[in-house]
Formats: structure tokens, sequence, C-alpha cells
């Protein structure tokens, strides 16, 4: 675990920065190599990507004044920096940059959900190069585990910074996603091929749904709850998107259905 991968006097290069970084670079590359297969213009593909990337940070920022209360990161100079250094909330940038697909769809007359096929593996692909991020942080931790493929965190910065324990054998959750991820990155491009509108988009919306769901299940950091059901805030929002994509799915199965009973 290395919070800072850099630092050097006044520079420091944070870990978890430095994978996001990387993570935009290879879900644009990614998105920008699938566009035309969905008659999306590559250079538009970008410029859509990059305006969704912002609107996902902003909204990762606003669901983490959600879930941690706004007190500590409004009520001081400190807490205000520390909102800007903090990961955020990943379903609140989901959230985010669906919102700001809505709307730059329409300005770029671009077909909603032949835009989201080619996006949704390259949204998991830098899902699951940020998940590394996360493990390298310290934060998003999981409960104690005795299993031989557990770690432990032994850095003071990243407890100081995040709140993971220390010296203590915990569920390697960031990679159970990591790894998820990037099974659901394959099976979102070889699953895409030649298949109904919405098909791709829909299969992550579910496939991401699932996995988080059951991550959640050995996760130990605060994540909020759900009132009155038990569930972690992004358990809740996980059931909501499964829903969603299932909607899309059969949504697609009718309409293809509906010229062959014509």
């Amino acid at each position: 675990m290395h919070p800072e991968l850099l630092h050097l006097g006044p520079i420091v290069l944070p870990s978890y920065g430095a994978a996001m970084g990387l993570a935009f670079v290879l879900a644009i590359l990614l998105l920008r190599r699938r566009a035309p297969r969905f008659g999306v213009d590559q250079e538009t593909a970008v410029d859509m990507g990059i305006w969704l990337i912002l609107a996902g940070l902003l909204g990762s920022k606003l669901l983490l004044l959600v879930v941690d209360g706004p007190g500590y990161y409004l009520g001081s100079f400190a807490g205000f920096v520390d909102l800007f250094r903090v990961a955020g909330v990943f379903y609140g940038g989901l959230l985010g940059a669906l919102v700001a697909a809505i709307f730059f769809v329409k300005v770029k007359k671009v077909p909603f959900l032949a835009f989201a096929d080619a996006a949704a593996p390259a949204v998991a692909l830098g899902q699951a190069v940020g998940r590394i991020g996360c493990l390298m942080a310290g934060c998003c931790w999981g409960e104690t585990c005795s299993k031989p493929w557990a770690i432990t965190f032994t850095e003071p910065l990243a407890h100081e910074r995040v709140g993971v324990p220390l010296g203590v054998p915990l569920h390697p959750t960031q990679l159970y996603e990591s790894a998820g991820l990037l099974a659901l990155v394959g099976l979102l491009v070889w699953f895409g091929k030649g298949r109904l509108p919405g098909r791709t988009f829909s299969l992550y919306l579910v496939g991401a749904a699932l996995l988080r769901f059951v991550v959640e299940l050995f996760r130990d950091d605060p994540r909020g709850t759900v009132p009155g059901m038990g569930l972690s805030t992004s358990q809740g929002i996980a059931i909501g998107l499964f829903v969603l994509g299932a909607a899309i799915w059969a949504w697609g199965s009718r309409r293809a259905a509906a010229p062959a009973e014509a």
C-alpha cells in the first residue's frame, strides 16, 4: 500500500489520483476505439467522455456529502480542502455522468443507447483501474478475514487520511471488485458485437450492480445506510441500477419482438 507515489518537498503525487488519471485515459481510449461501431463520431465521443468525467467527479463529491454529511467538509477550510482530495462515492459519479449524458446526447444529436453501449466497457475498465487506486490509498477496506488472500495495511498515513485499520488481516474488497469489473469488461466487449441497441449498456448496469451488491457484504468502511432497509447506500443504488438495466433489457426485447409478431 502506497498512498503517495511521489513526495518531493511540496510536490506530492497521490496514488489514488494517479490511478484515477490512468483510469480516465484508458476509458477515453477504449471509448474512442468503440465509438465508430455504434455510429458515433470518435471526436464527438471523446468530447462527451471528457464532459461526463467532469460531471462524474462532481456527482461523486455530492453523494459523498450526502453519505458522510456536509458538516466536516463544509464546516472548515481544512474540510473543504479534503473534499477535493478524497475520492468521493463512485455511484454518485455514475449517476452524475448519466444525467450529463442525457443532456449531451441531445446537444450532440447522438442516440443515447448507441453512446451508452459504446461507453459501457470503458466505464467498467475505468472502475477496475480506480479500485486499484483505492487499494493503494487504503480506502474502501473490507471486514476482518482469516483467508490466505487477506491483506494487512501498515501505512500510518493511510490510517490518518481514511481511517483504515492497521495490522489487521482484511478482505481485499478493492481487488474483488477490480477483478470482477475486468471480467465484466471482457464480457461486454464480447457480448456487444451485433447485439440490439441498449443490450451492452443494460448488461453493464445489471452486472456492475450485482457485483457491487455482493462486494458490499464484505466491506467494513463507513458507507452510509438506507433507512429502514439494513443496506448500505451503495447497495440501495445498486438495486435501482439493476432494475433500470433489467427494464432496458426487457424494453429492447419487446422492441425486437414487435416486427416479428407483426
